[in-house]
């Protein structure tokens, strides 16, 4: 797809609220608006929501996404995330929830011209890792873009306008908003010359928020209590790719503002950010749904992955149906 060469506004699209900066020529800074979130774990979508379509574009074309490790991350950290981007292609079982199926729902949102949200999602081979953290441990969100400029500026991620560029924060940095309400975030902000991409942020909060952003792995931050669910790979890395997952999915059918949403442009509900805390049938505030099990870790999952993994990705909101949809 093409993207106007013009400055564009940065659209700052949150797991758990939205923050908009004006993005400039090169720099990335602006205006700020915040809104008070409320946790996942005490929302459930009401029977009003639907989402609209506002005429922009979609991700149509396959989606290549390019990861930038900033901090420190083990090698199972990386694996398992490595993992779920390899389970959009991974042969799927039959009558199993998979990775793959979870995505097919963001086939229901199609552009003007009929065509839907791609169905190929690839990791690509291309990855920087900043374990020394380059612009160090506490980052301004525009600090991420330049992370992202840099590493084009010097070839070690190539120029494409149609990618996504996914910054994974180690649970270490601090990143601004992080934690205060926000899990992460996807813009479109210029980073190579003339052009503009999708960039995206999410964080470990396994010692931060694991209440806030890795829910139900975690006892909730807000809302009624419950005990926190056995998570499959770790509650920081499971929490990332719930929110990596949400992000993924405003990227698609969102990126650039005026694609599917609801509400405020500046304050929309996107694909999963329309299903807060759904995660399986039945979901109502503190409990996220019905989920299966594994018998012998006890840990809850919904989606079957590549190499034997087990993710809980959340709700994607399903235009065909005006329903919230789940993977298990």
């Amino acid at each position: 797809m093409s993207f106007p060469k013009k400055p564009v506004p940065f659209i700052v699209l949150l797991a758990a609220t939205v923050l908009v900066i004006a993005a400039q020529h090169g720099h990335g800074h602006g205006a700020l608006v915040d809104h008070t979130p409320k946790h996942p774990s005490a929302l459930v979508p009401s029977a009003t929501t639907q989402l609209q379509y506002h005429k922009g574009p979609l991700l149509t074309e396959p989606i290549n996404v390019y990861l930038t490790w900033y901090g420190a991350f083990s090698p199972t950290h990386k694996a398992a995330v490595s993992d779920f981007f390899a389970s959009f292609s991974a042969p799927t079982a039959p009558g199993k929830p998979t990775v793959s199926t979870w995505w097919r729902t963001a086939g229901g949102y199609k552009d003007a011209a009929g065509k839907p949200v791609s169905f190929a999602v690839k990791l690509s081979g291309q990855q920087v890792s900043d374990p020394g953290c380059s612009l160090g441990k506490s980052l301004k969100r525009a600090d991420v873009v330049t992370l992202v400029r840099n590493a084009v500026a010097k070839r070690l991620l190539p120029s494409d306008a149609g990618g996504v560029y996914l910054v994974l924060t180690a649970s270490d940095v601090a990143v601004e908003r992080f934690c205060m309400g926000s899990c992460g975030f996807h813009g479109f902000a210029p980073v190579f010359p003339g052009r503009a991409a999708v960039v995206a942020h999410v964080g470990d909060a396994a010692t931060q928020c694991p209440g806030l952003c890795a829910w139900p792995f975690a006892v909730p931050a807000y809302g009624p209590p419950g005990p926190a669910l056995v998570a499959p790979n770790g509650v920081g890395v499971d929490g990332v790719v719930m929110n990596v997952a949400t992000v993924l999915a405003g990227a698609a059918t969102n990126p650039m503002g005026n694609g599917y949403y609801q509400g405020d442009a500046l304050a929309p509900l996107e694909a999963v950010t329309a299903c807060p805390g759904v995660f399986g049938p039945g979901a109502y505030p503190g409990y996220p749904g019905q989920l299966l099990v594994d018998p012998s870790s006890k840990a809850s999952f919904n989606a079957y992955g590549a190499r034997g993994r087990r993710f809980l990705l959340p709700a994607m909101w399903d235009p065909p149906s005006l329903t919230c949809r789940a993977s298990a």
